[in-house]
């Protein structure tokens, strides 16, 4: 059973209860934000991948919206475990592995094509450097537990 400050939100003198932040809380706020970035990529990606720089035949518009609804359901996947985040390593995990697959499949290219503007960098950043340290502090959370 849970003390009473917890359950009520007061101490037994009645002052008010404050739960501090515990590093559980500061790791759902990180994924729910790193998250923003491929689910409103992906959206975007749906919606209008003009607006993404996507251009081509109807064949290749098809693809982008195809490959930005993945990126939509990885970001929608993200944010399904921040509720109880510190017992989804395998999801995590999983969902960590496929975003660095994409990451390097999009050096590969950027290092065929010689081209680092910052339409390639920072997703980089994101796909094999913030996920994966995130995914890394999932792991620590979840040996604490």
């Amino acid at each position: 059973m849970a003390c009473r400050a917890c359950r009520t939100g007061r101490t037994a003198d009645g002052a008010r209860f404050v739960k501090k932040p515990t590093e559980r809380h500061f790791l759902q706020t990180a994924v729910a934000v790193a998250g923003l970035a491929p689910l409103t990529a992906g959206a975007l990606g749906v919606l209008d991948p003009g607006a993404l720089g996507l251009y081509g035949d109807n064949i290749a518009i098809t693809h982008a919206a195809y490959l930005s609804g993945l990126l939509l359901g990885i970001g929608l996947a993200y944010w399904s475990l921040i509720p109880d985040i510190e017992r989804r390593g395998g999801a995590f995990a999983l969902l960590t592995a496929i975003v660095q697959a994409g990451g390097l499949a999009r050096l590969a290219m950027a290092f065929r094509l010689g081209d680092w503007p910052l339409d390639i960098a920072l997703p980089l950043l994101m796909e094999l450097v913030v996920t994966p340290l995130l995914w890394l502090w999932q792991l620590r959370i979840a040996r604490k537990r």
